[in-house]
């Protein structure tokens, strides 16, 4: 983390040299050496860090020295442009100011210049402490090199262990390990075949791919056999060596003297020798770190006619993929235990598979709960529990609240902390910081994938990438951190695009512990006991259901005037929301991330807020805010303003000054109580289109003509675009603007009007010459309001991924299916109000990407029919409100992926049929029994909301 620190710092002053440089005078020389110094150490640091708990603690001391000292150069800088670079007036008046200016701040000048001096001198102390560390922990330095090879054998027989594992004692692994050898011994014969195992650390990979391989039908089957343990420091050569060693012993012959002296290239041909001759193999290679392992073993291992098999497990689903799909292979994610196998797992280890007394039942299941199905913790846990009194509550239930505690000591669950800690060892530097600073959210919260993205661009945790945007940037991150098992998405707003994620308890603890560490984060929920005792850089708060106005006042500005980053997660109390808000901004002149999401504040924005020079994100979603003031164009480089779902209906001309400004986000619901109708959006200044840094804007009104449409068609970097209350008559020239826009990802557009009476969208309008460019980097699309035919346009967008049409009201003519039937990327429909016929035809060969179909609102459809061969990759529908629907979709026996089946507020004639059916065994019964999942919701007589699970009841009958 100190080298993240770093290289934040590092970009900041580089930058600040060039573009504020002549502001420094004297001391510019003094920043330079301070760069320069700072630069030096990164490289040891890259190293340094990757052993840091281990190392001894006068080294901990040094990267702390360190990382304390990019601060307070970052510190001093920001706060030298805040004082000096304000204000840069020009001409006869400007030049006066700069007069008065230069001899009001002398005596700042002065000051500023001693803190670089000081700053200069602690550099100095710390490189000779480099110089003195690099040749103990260097690159090329023994310890180094023995500390590595510590670790690495210390992981090895960790994973032995995992190959020691009774079968007997193991749960969940029936279902899998006969999946996994029919893979083995099943399929085409011609090729070599790869299957991969993928999960995050503990879930038990190493003990599944192993009980596989002993398997006696496997064995059987693959007379040469070998395991290599890979892991993140294995030596390849020797990783060569033992797999000629192992394959000789299978084969019961002496292992040649020669392969000592070979080099890689030569004892990969050894080994390809050697299999060609022998008979079929089945090799595992167990805990890869990087796809660059599976592209150079693989030229060690001959694709015969023998059916020869590969099994791999990593924690990387990037692996996973690069060594599974080439050779048409498996990806198999391993899941946590459920529920029912996790608590047998548990009363196996603790009470000899026993059941659990009743007094110690809660606080089972809450420790429970925190392991959330991983093997590996339930096990370490249990081990724990298993040397308490089972008579005394207290000793287990304080065992519970300590869980954090305990992966922080030597104990029953370092090796938990050991194993979770080698996913964040593995990150570069810019992966970590995003990693650690997810500890900001509560546990169990529902991170809101947007949110976090764009804090981490605000934090400056993501770097420029040219021919990218900074958040393509960021999502990339994200995908990372998922494909690495160490995020877990729990929603999906369109293929492609996560949502909603969450951390696993324990990873979350894990992740607490070094973000205390490296004081990255700290948390409060404003009670006393939670103000920490250093300087803070970024203050969380999260909501208490305790009293929090009582707080330490009077220790303020010790604590605020280093902060950079304001964050509330979850709702707070009012009062203390307002007090904290206060106090920040009374202190703390740096910010640069004031994020007060969702919380009750009034509704003027604060003046203060208009003060921080450096903020560069601010979030009032969901506040009470109903009014931006001029003071807006004060925030000059603010790039994030969220004033979505609050009372903001306009902005300023003000606004115009934010030449920075990358996400623009103003709008509030129309009816708060029903999200099919959509959003207002918010009246903008006639100049709009200046803006021209704008990558997101949601949402614009257009009710006041064709002017703000033309700003639109000036805004070419937008990526994102909401329009509400477009006209009739506006539709051409809206056409004409979106044709400029060639970085458009996602589009919506709302008419004039609610529901029903929506006035119609007219956009069969484009300019011939851009025909075939004309939105052909849209990914989703929303057309809100009454369509007499569907755009001509819309048939040609290659690259949609989601389609979205609500109150069209399209007649029986019109068929909405026809447009994107064969749009190869198209995802998920939703359908609100849309269609007026009475049928819809799903035609054989069409939506064949399609995954989730959603209609709803259709008053008039009474049928649907699914042609076979159409909607084959069907994952998810959703029948909502079709009062006239008077039977199931002709066909639903064709959709052999549907996986859910919802049927919402339905006719009671076709409810009262099915729930009749599913115990008659009838027809209807017949053409759904191959789904999963079937839910059918509906409003009792007492408008109670009733879900009946009707897959539930058809087993139980």
């Amino acid at each position: 983390m100190a080298e993240t620190v770093l290289s934040f710092v590092l970009d900041q002053v580089s930058t600040f040299l060039r573009e504020e440089g002549r502001l420094l005078g004297g001391v510019r020389q003094e920043v330079q050496f301070i760069r320069d110094e700072l630069e030096q150490m990164r490289a040891f640091l890259r190293e340094t860090e990757a052993k840091e708990e281990d190392a001894q603690p006068t080294l901990q001391q040094w990267i702390k020295q360190v990382r304390d000292a990019a601060y307070d150069t970052e510190d001093i800088l920001d706060d030298f442009v805040a004082r000096f670079a304000r204000h840069r007036a020009t001409g006869f008046y400007g030049s006066v100011r700069r007069i008065f200016s230069s001899i009001k701040n002398l005596r700042a000048r002065h000051r500023v210049a001693s803190e670089i001096q000081s700053i200069k001198s602690r550099i100095k102390s710390i490189s000779e402490g480099h110089q003195r560390y690099q040749s103990e922990y260097g690159i090329s330095a023994q310890a180094s090199h023995s500390l590595s090879a510590v670790n690495n054998s210390t992981w090895r027989y960790n994973r032995d262990d995992a190959l020691l594992v009774e079968e007997a004692k193991l749960v969940g692994i029936d279902q899998p390990k006969k999946r996994l050898i029919s893979q083995l011994l099943e399929g085409d014969d011609h090729q070599l075949k790869v299957v991969s195992v993928v999960g995050m650390g503990g879930l038990g990979k190493t003990t599944l791919v192993k009980k596989v391989h002993e398997d006696p039908e496997v064995r059987r089957h693959f007379p040469v056999r070998a395991w290599a343990t890979v892991s993140q420091t294995c030596d390849f050569q020797d990783l060569l060596k033992d797999l000629i060693r192992q394959l000789h012993k299978e084969g019961k012959k002496p292992v040649p003297q020669s392969i000592e002296s070979l080099n890689t290239t030569e004892l990969k041909e050894f080994i390809k020798d050697f299999l060609q001759q022998a008979g079929r193999y089945a090799i595992v290679f167990d805990d890869v770190w990087d796809v660059e392992f599976w592209n150079t073993i693989k030229f060690a291992l001959p694709e015969n006619s023998r059916g020869n098999r590969v099994m791999l497990t990593t924690r990387k689903s990037d692996v996973a993929c690069a060594s599974s799909i080439e050779s048409r292979g498996l990806v198999y994610r391993m899941e946590p235990l459920s529920i029912e196998d996790s608590w047998t797992l548990f009363c196996n280890k603790i009470f000899d598979g026993g059941n659990c007394p009743g007094h110690l039942m809660d606080v089972a299941k809450g420790v429970l709960d925190k392991c959330e199905g991983l093997p590996l913790a339930i096990l370490a846990i249990s081990g724990l529990l298993a040397s308490k009194d089972v008579n005394r509550t207290e000793e287990w239930e304080m065992v519970r609240r300590s869980l954090g505690g305990e992966l922080e000591g030597t104990g029953k669950l370092d090796r938990v902390r050991k194993i979770l800690s080698l996913s964040y060892g593995d990150l570069p530097w810019h992966l970590k910081a995003c990693l650690l600073y997810t500890s900001i959210f509560p546990e169990d919260y529902k991170i809101n994938c947007y949110r976090l993205i764009n804090l981490w661009i605000a934090e400056r945790f993501v770097e420029w990438r040219e021919g990218m945007s900074i958040e393509d940037v960021a999502l990339r991150y994200l995908s990372e951190l998922i494909s690495r098992s160490l995020i877990q998405v729990t929603r999906v707003f369109y293929e492609g695009f996560p949502d909603t994620c969450r951390i696993h308890d324990l990873l979350r603890e894990v992740i607490l512990l070094k973000s205390r560490e490296q004081n990255m984060v700290t948390v409060t929920t404003g009670q006393p006991a939670t103000w920490p005792s250093e300087k803070v850089r970024r203050l969380v708060v999260h909501s208490s259901s305790n009293d929090n106005t009582q707080h330490h006042q009077q220790r303020r500005d010790y604590y605020f005037d280093h902060l950079r980053s304001f964050v509330t997660v979850g709702s707070t109390d009012p009062l203390l929301s307002k007090m904290l808000l206060s106090e920040v901004l009374g202190s703390s002149k740096l910010l640069k991330v004031l994020d007060f999401r969702g919380q009750n504040i009034e509704e003027e924005i604060t003046n203060e807020i208009f003060n921080l020079f450096h903020l560069k994100h601010l979030d009032l979603w969901g506040t009470r805010v109903e009014r931006v003031p001029k003071a807006i164009g004060k925030l000059q480089h603010l790039e994030y303003l969220n004033l979505g779902k609050t009372g903001v209906r306009e902005l300023p001309i003000e606004i115009i000054k934010l030449q920075k400004l990358r996400v623009l986000r103003v709008y509030q619901q129309v009816d708060t109580s029903d999200d099919d109708y959509g959003y207002h959006g918010f009246k903008a200044p006639s100049n709009m289109g200046g803006l021209l840094a704008l990558e997101v804007l949601d949402s614009i009104d257009a009710s006041s003509g064709s002017t703000i449409i033309k700003e639109i068609g000036k805004l070419t970097q937008l990526r994102e675009l909401s329009i509400t209350k477009l006209r009739r008559e506006d539709g051409k020239e809206l056409c004409s603007s979106l044709a400029n826009l060639s970085s458009l990802r996602e589009l919506s557009v709302t008419s004039i009007g609610k529901g029903d009476d929506h006035e119609i969208i007219d956009l069969n309008h484009h300019h011939p010459s851009s025909s075939s460019s004309f939105l052909q980097s849209l990914r989703m699309l929303i057309l809100c309001g009454r369509l007499e035919k569907m755009p001509q346009w819309v048939a040609r967008l290659h690259g949609l991924v989601r389609i979205d049409l609500d109150w069209s009201r399209l007649t029986g003519e019109e068929d909405p299916l026809e447009s994107f039937q064969h749009l190869p990327n198209l995802g998920e429909i939703n359908f609100c109000g849309s269609y007026q016929g009475e049928g819809l035809c799903f035609k054989a060969g069409g939506f064949l990407k399609l995954k989730e179909l959603h209609l709803k609102r259709m008053e008039g459809l009474r049928w649907m029919r699914v042609e076979e061969g159409a909607l084959t990759r069907l994952h998810q529908l959703f029948l909502q409100q079709l009062p006239s629907l008077e039977e199931l979709p002709l066909g639903i026996q064709h959709l052999s992926n549907l996986q859910r089946l919802i049927l919402s507020e339905m006719s009671s004639q076709l409810r009262e049929k099915l729930l009749e059916d599913q115990k008659e065994e009838s027809e209807d019964y017949t053409r759904i029994a191959h789904i999963p999942e079937i839910f059918i919701g509906y409003y009792t007589d007492d408008r109670k909301w009733r879900r009946h699970n009707l897959w539930v009841e058809r087993k139980k009958t």
